[in-house]
Order: C-alpha cells, then structure tokens, then sequence
C-alpha cells in the first residue's frame, strides 16, 4: 500500500477555503490554542489534547516548535530559503484531520500546505511526522519566496521529497528505489517532465503518485550529484530570482531541461 503521503494542493483553493473556515469557524470559540516560536506560529486543535491529554499535548507542540526551528536551519543552509514572515502551522488530531480533509486526495496524506501547514498530529514526534513536516516546510518556504510563482509539480514535489529524505539522513536513493525506476525506465513506462509539469500530484491515482513523486524526487537528486547540494541551493534562488526554469539550469548547470532530463533518463537505462 502507499505510505502516508503530503501533497501541495494547488487545485486547492478547496483545501485552502476549508482550512480557513475551519479555523476561522473553531478558533472563534477556543477550539484551537496557539503556541508561536521564533520563524513559526503553532495552532493544535483542542481535539488533539483529548487525543493527548494535556502534558502529552504540551510536550508534542514544543517537540514540534523545536523541530520546526531546527528544519528552518536546514532550509537555509540546504536549498538557501530562508521564509521573511512567520509561518503558521495546524496541527489537528487525526480523526478531526480525516474528516475536514479526507476527500480532497485520492491516497491516504499525512499533511498539505494551501497557504499554512496542515498537518496530521500523532501521539509522538516520530520520524514519519518529522519527514512530513520537512516537507511541507519546502513548499511553504517557496510560496514565501515566490507567492505568485505556480512552480511544476515535479520540482515543488521533487525539492521537498530531497530535503524530507534529508531530514533523516538519507542522502541518496535507495536500491529498491532505484530498481523500480530502471525497471520503468526500460519499460518505457517512466513520465516525462512535462507530463509531471502540472501543479499538483494531488489529483494522481495512489499507483502513478507514487511514481510521481519518486521520479521528481529522483530528479533533484540527480541535479544535487551534479552540482552538490550548494549546487542545488544555487539552483533555487536562480530560479526564483529569474522566474525560469530553463534560465535557472543555464546559470547553474550550463544545459538547459531537456539536454538534463535525457542524461537524467539515461541514467536509469530509457530508450
């Protein structure tokens, strides 16, 4: 089955709207508590402490406060994002996430960014919830740099799957990873970039997501191998700066997409 998955919802302005009626219809009446940090404001769903109780809801909105403040350095000094405006996080207990959000993905999501970090809180600030949180941090970090820049989805995607992997320590793909995108590859079967330039995954079968989201993930590392991660870090701010893709790979890697996605392809054994 599909891991727990987190996804930028852009044909979301849904799951932006519900989001914010949610919090706007329970925080009027105390139905979220609100712990903030230094770049970070931390709204937990009173359900969560039912879930909790009190001490472990406490305990696990500083745990994730910290977590977050340590992600926020990583960003910096990983891809070179440093959001300007303090970033607001929900976090809600997981039946009061499954039935606000449960329809607006075609596979199970542990969380989504539509304008703030919606998360899926557990128990416990475990890896699965640090990996997610990583994530959706990277789309919220390019929304603060670019707030009307619709970045391809296998770059949104692709960027925040590299620094996830990150966030516990893996650097590179592994080899199962890499034996199902050679067996792809060879196939035929693997998308092409274009194919993934849509804003969003969200709308993807469980089966093709999957891919998706492995092939972007897969790309950026590529791009990271080529260049190194100060490479990559490079990459973003001259895609951000110039507000092209195809002028970002020029600067950065002096090819342009589509001579980086046939030795990328090549890689992996395609036709």
């Amino acid at each position: 089955p599909l891991p727990l998955r987190t996804s930028l919802v852009l044909l979301a302005a849904f799951a932006v709207a519900t989001a914010s009626a949610a919090l706007a219809a329970d925080g009027a009446d105390g139905r979220f508590q609100r712990r903030e940090s230094l770049h970070f404001a931390l709204d937990q769903n009173v359900g969560f402490e039912e879930y909790s109780g009190v001490r472990g809801s406490r305990q696990f909105e500083q745990n994730v406060l910290r977590e977050l403040e340590g992600a926020y350095d990583r960003l910096d000094a990983l891809l070179g994002l440093r959001p300007g405006r303090k970033l607001v996080v929900t976090v809600w207990a997981p039946d009061f996430f499954d039935e606000r959000f449960a329809g607006l993905f075609r596979f199970p999501a542990a969380g989504f960014y539509g304008g703030s970090i919606q998360i899926r809180g557990g128990q416990q600030l475990d890896q699965g919830l640090v990996r997610v949180l990583h994530h959706e941090l990277v789309h919220a970090a390019l929304d603060a740099a670019a707030p009307n820049l619709v970045l391809p989805a296998w770059l949104n995607e692709g960027l925040a799957e590299w620094f996830e992997a990150r966030s516990v320590g893996k650097r590179s793909l592994s080899g199962g990873e890499r034996a199902l995108l050679e067996r792809v590859a060879r196939s035929g079967g693997l998308p092409s970039l274009a194919e993934l330039s849509r804003p969003s995954f969200a709308g993807l079968a469980p089966g093709p997501a999957s891919l998706a989201y492995l092939e972007a993930h897969a790309f950026i590392d590529f791009l990271a191998e080529r260049e190194g991660d100060r490479g990559l870090a490079e990459l973003c701010q001259a895609i951000l700066q110039s507000r092209s893709i195809e002028r970002g790979m020029r600067r950065v890697h002096r090819q342009n997409l589509a001579q980086l996605e046939l030795a990328f392809r090549r890689s992996f054994g395609a036709p």
